[in-house]
């Protein structure tokens, strides 16, 4: 790498804690990564924006109401104390999850609206688990 490390970018990404100690495991390693940058988490608005945008993407909505639980469930630990807390990517397996509940919900009927396949009501995001593997 070092021969060619005008062609190459490498980049590394994690949570600080464990980047830091991936670091100290190789003395050489501060050094060949010399550029560090620290993204702030999202807040509770932006990533009601990430989860309507995820479901715009397949063509869901997300109604009112079904936001409101969104809202509800997202709770981001202060100073990053949970460390199952994914923020964006736990925002991502919600909708995943809550889009699969509403296919089951849905398959139980005769007969399913457009409409009906296209939204997501807050039953099929309440008690969805945010740090829950999905």
């Amino acid at each position: 790498m070092e021969d060619h490390k005008d062609e190459i970018i490498l980049i590394l990404a994690g949570y600080q804690q464990e980047m830091e100690k991936f670091m100290q495991t190789n003395p050489g390693l501060h050094s060949r990564f010399p550029i560090h940058i620290d993204f702030p988490d999202y807040n509770r608005q932006e990533l009601l924006q990430i989860a309507e945008q995820l479901c715009a993407k397949r063509q869901y909505q997300l109604t009112v109401q079904a936001k409101s639980a969104l809202l509800h469930s997202l709770n981001p630990p202060a100073n990053n104390s949970d460390d199952k807390f994914g923020n964006a990517r736990t925002v991502r397996n919600i909708i995943e999850k809550a889009i699969r509940r509403q296919a089951v919900r849905l398959i139980s009927k005769h007969s399913t609206t457009r409409e009906e396949l296209m939204v997501i009501e807050p039953r099929d995001i309440t008690g969805v688990e945010p740090c829950e593997n999905v």
